[in-house]
């Protein structure tokens, strides 16, 4: 299966576990001391991962829009959509982690390089096409 259609299987995937995590948290938002209260690190960090499920949903839907409406192909594409989807899987579940185990914190440089790479090689391809069209 091509990339570009893991990136869209993914983004959908995303966005329906944004909807499911809303909905689990919902079940225990209204309890003042869940997770250690509203303002508490370990409750951010469920908030944080149950956004990053939309989030990275819509990135990932951006990459496969991209790729389509530019015909963008090759190594490069590949790598950076490879990129998006292990960014996108690795902020919820270095969330959770953090969430209970507060050292290993060292452990988002992965998918924040994740991202960086994959949307630094999709920019790249974008400017390099719209260069090459007199755009």
């Amino acid at each position: 299966m091509e990339v570009k259609l893991l990136n869209l299987i993914l983004a959908w995937a995303w966005i329906v576990m944004g909807f499911l995590s809303g909905l689990v948290m919902g079940l225990f938002f209204h309890q003042e001391k869940w997770l250690g209260g509203y303002a508490s690190f370990q409750r951010r960090m469920y908030r944080l991962g149950h956004i990053a499920f939309f989030g990275l949903g819509v990135v990932n839907l951006c990459f496969f829009l991209t790729v389509q409406a530019l015909s963008l192909s090759g190594l490069m594409m590949q790598a950076a959509g490879w990129c998006l989807m292990a960014g996108a899987i690795t902020v919820p579940v270095c969330c959770l982690l953090m969430a209970h185990f507060p050292r290993s914190i060292p452990l988002f440089s992965v998918p924040v390089l994740s991202l960086l790479m994959g949307g630094l090689l999709t920019t790249i391809a974008v400017a390099r096409v719209l260069k090459s069209t007199g755009l």
